[in-house]
């Protein structure tokens, strides 16, 4: 535990907090609007939510895997047996004296980061609720809120702009367009005449290769604060050949999965911005530490998002706290996506800013238990 957090630390936790249990579950929430982006169309969020408990205490994450490989290589299916036959049955009745002491159980098995990324989360919320600390503070992030921008999923022109009439009525600070082949171009630069001015971004979701050159160099008239993604989700070497022949941006977002990949797309010059998922890279500690490998290269980072309910974007807003996190986020307000969210707290954007959650220590925020129980499909307790 770092040595400002210790003196502050209760009594009867220095010796750790001892994990007596895990609650997991299967949570489905509708989509307000269809989500469309190059690889798929999402109507309804389903994810797993672990509550880990002890010492009185109960810390929760959201899992971002999806049901089918269709983003990364992780599943509901596999995560939910992964969490439920191994990660969780190794740290149930032991003790913990910080996050970092989760590491050797978590570093033995290979990949499976979006799964090690909800337990290690819940175990950040429970112990900086132990420690009487928003998370934000154990993490070492500063300030109330957080700048925000929205994330606009393909549609038609006239659809895509009357989107962005309103977000921009709101006062979000950023515009991201979902591109794909075949709907680039075109709207990208129907988008750019009729606001010249707004800070414009736009994400491939990996639909491009290096035979799409001459359409992303098409986007380099734009202005474009930065292109997301364009080329493979496990590339980093082509999008140095890419990022040579643009003036523009490129983000690197699937391509970075811990503070190495970082380090090499920034050393090879694949990429001169940073998207940063906390549920995607294996938690907090790989999130920081790719925060601080961009910061040391003068590349600014921004935090994404992965149409998270409200315990998940709690966390992407604490963690948005840090210094270098520069661009505004995705963290837009949940009324955009959800009629109804899993908890208490809105979590609504005003002007551009989202306020970070201060409903208790911790995340911030509460589980409305009774709208969560109808939307829940399966759960199961681990160690009781």
């Amino acid at each position: 535990m770092p040595e400002h957090l210790t003196a502050f630390a209760p009594t009867a936790l220095r010796g750790g907090i001892l994990i007596e249990a895990a609650e997991l579950r299967i949570v489905s929430l509708p989509l307000l609007t269809p989500f469309v982006i190059s690889s798929g169309t999402m109507t309804c969020k389903t994810f797993p939510l672990l509550v880990l408990k002890g010492e009185g205490l109960e810390g929760i994450a959201e899992a971002v895997m999806d049901p089918t490989p269709d983003y990364l290589e992780e599943t509901i299916p596999g995560a939910m047996a992964f969490l439920r036959d191994v990660l969780l049955p190794s740290i149930i009745g032991k003790r913990f004296a910080s996050p970092y002491e989760l590491e050797p159980y978590l570093a033995p098995w290979r990949g499976n980061r979006m799964a090690k990324a909800v337990v290690e989360m819940a175990f950040w919320d429970m112990w900086s609720k132990s420690l009487g600390i928003p998370l934000k503070a154990a993490l070492g992030g500063v300030g109330n809120s957080v700048d925000v921008g929205v994330s606009l999923g393909i549609a038609p022109i006239e659809k895509t702009l009357d989107r962005i009439d309103e977000a921009l009525a709101s006062g979000y600070k950023r515009t991201k367009l979902k591109i794909a082949q075949g709907h680039d171009v075109k709207i990208v630069e129907a988008v750019r005449n009729q606001y010249p001015d707004i800070k414009l971004t736009v994400d491939a979701n990996t639909d491009y290769g290096l035979a799409d050159l001459p359409v992303l160099q098409a986007l380099d008239g734009f202005n474009l604060d930065y292109i997301e993604q364009p080329l493979a989700f496990d590339d980093i070497h082509d999008h140095a050949q890419v990022q040579a022949s643009l003036k523009t941006a490129i983000c690197l977002d699937e391509s970075i999965r811990s503070a190495s990949d970082a380090r090499k797309a920034l050393e090879m010059r694949a990429a001169r911005v940073i998207n940063i998922k906390v549920g995607r890279v294996g938690g907090f500690a790989a999130a920081r530490a790719i925060h601080d490998t961009s910061a040391a290269f003068g590349a600014p980072v921004w935090c994404g998002g992965m149409l998270e309910a409200g315990i998940g974007r709690a966390h992407n807003i604490h963690l948005a706290t840090l210094a270098n996190f520069t661009k505004p986020g995705d963290t837009s307000s949940a009324s955009r996506y959800f009629k109804r969210d899993i908890i208490n707290e809105p979590l609504e954007a005003s002007n551009g800013e989202m306020p970070v959650p201060a409903t208790g220590p911790g995340i911030g925020v509460t589980l409305d238990h009774d709208y969560l129980k109808s939307v829940t499909d399966h759960v199961e307790e681990i160690g009781t």
